[in-house]
C-alpha cells in the first residue's frame, strides 16, 4: 500500500512515495528521548529522487524533520471513527 503525498513548501513541490513498510519502521523507531533521528530517516526514506535535493536543504532547519514527518504521516494514515463504549454482550454476574 504506497501512497504518493506531493507537499508544497516554500512555493516547491515536493513529492514522496509513502509505504506502510516506511510507516511502520517510522512508528517502531520513535522513542520518548528520540524523535528528530527517525523523523529525519522517515523523510529520507520517503522522498522521490527529484525532491531528495530540496528536501535535504529543508531538513537542515530546525523542527523540519518533525513538521515534515508529521504532515506525511497526518496524509498516509486514514481517518477513523472509534468510540469506546460498553460491550453489546456483557458477561452475566
Amino acid at each position: 500500500m504506497n501512497q504518493l503525498i506531493v507537499l508544497e513548501i516554500n512555493d516547491k513541490e515536493l513529492t514522496f512515495d509513502v509505504s506502510l513498510e516506511a510507516y511502520n519502521k517510522y512508528m517502531n523507531e520513535m522513542q520518548p528521548t528520540n524523535k528528530v533521528a527517525p523523523s529525519h530517516t522517515f523523510v529520507m526514506r520517503t522522498v522521490t529522487e527529484e525532491s531528495k535535493d530540496d528536501v535535504r536543504n529543508l531538513l537542515k532547519k530546525p523542527g523540519a524533520p518533525l513538521q515534515l514527518a508529521g504532515k506525511l504521516v497526518e496524509e498516509f494514515t486514514p481517518d477513523l471513527t472509534i468510540v469506546v463504549g460498553k460491550s453489546k454482550e456483557s458477561p452475566s454476574e
